[in-house]
């Protein structure tokens, strides 16, 4: 299931681009699921700084929830990263037309820099074609090597774009230096995108406790795990002593 010549690329440049990760037909009804949630936040959330990305995806309809099982995704996030890596933030990422976003600044996705380790992977669930005219992320190849962020114009003009088709998964480095490009065709571009981090960082949001107690039990296994069910915190001595197959925080856990 996981191409070993795609993480070499993701180890080598900070992204790679996996192919047909969502079939056609849940791509439409991921899309009719996000549609209807940005509109309800024009009218909940009209004023944020961050004005058409919605948070918390998996809230927000079950399609939406149930990608937190895609087990192409955990296999290359497994292989990759880490096989006990949990959600640090699920949110979407669109481009309307003739639109830039506030994921258009040059930016990293984590501020943190560890010399050859990862702490955060991105990825981008394409739920539209990334091309060039509809503003498909640029990135630095190597810059998650590199401590400093570059200038915009150093940036610019050494940038690659991820392009790539509706239905593919984008895996980048937290580190890897990017920015949203710039529609400008007639047509909103869709994506879902997941941060991810390691087993023992805080995560945006509490999930566990975030999260209704339906939509977890509709979760597998691994879906539970990557909410972070595995490494909650006793809020008392009765949950510390519990036995340990009930105990909140599970054991190997990385």
């Amino acid at each position: 299931m996981v191409d070993s010549r795609l993480l070499d690329i993701l180890t080598h440049d900070g992204l790679t681009v996996v192919p047909n990760v969502l079939p056609a037909d849940e791509i439409s009804l991921l899309r009719a699921e996000l549609e209807a949630a940005m509109a309800q936040d024009v009218i909940t959330h009209p004023d944020v700084f961050d004005k058409g990305m919605v948070h918390n995806c998996m809230l927000r309809g079950p399609r939406m929830a149930a990608i937190l099982n895609q087990p192409i995704m955990h296999a290359y996030l497994s292989a990759a990263f880490s096989n006990t890596c949990i959600l640090y933030a699920y949110q979407s990422s669109s481009l309307g037309p003739s639109q830039t976003s506030y994921a258009s600044r040059v930016h990293v996705d984590s501020p943190r820099f560890i010399p050859d380790y990862a702490t955060n992977i991105g990825v981008i669930l394409a739920l539209d074609n990334f091309t060039e005219d509809n503003g498909a992320t640029y990135y630095l190849k190597g810059s998650h090597r590199d401590e400093a962020v570059p200038d915009d114009k150093t940036f610019y003009a050494n940038a690659s774009r991820a392009l790539c088709n509706a239905g593919d998964m984008i895996l980048f480095n937290g580190r890897l230096v990017h920015a949203a490009g710039h529609n400008k065709t007639n047509r909103t571009r869709h994506s879902l995108t997941l941060n991810v981090c390691r087993s023992y960082m805080r995560q945006r949001f509490d999930f566990p406790r975030l999260v209704p107690q339906h939509t977890i039990d509709d979760l597998s296994e691994t879906g539970k795990r990557f909410l972070g069910m595995h490494v909650r915190m006793p809020t008392s001595l009765a949950e510390f002593y519990l036995p340990e197959d009930q105990r909140l925080y599970k054991p190997n856990q990385g």
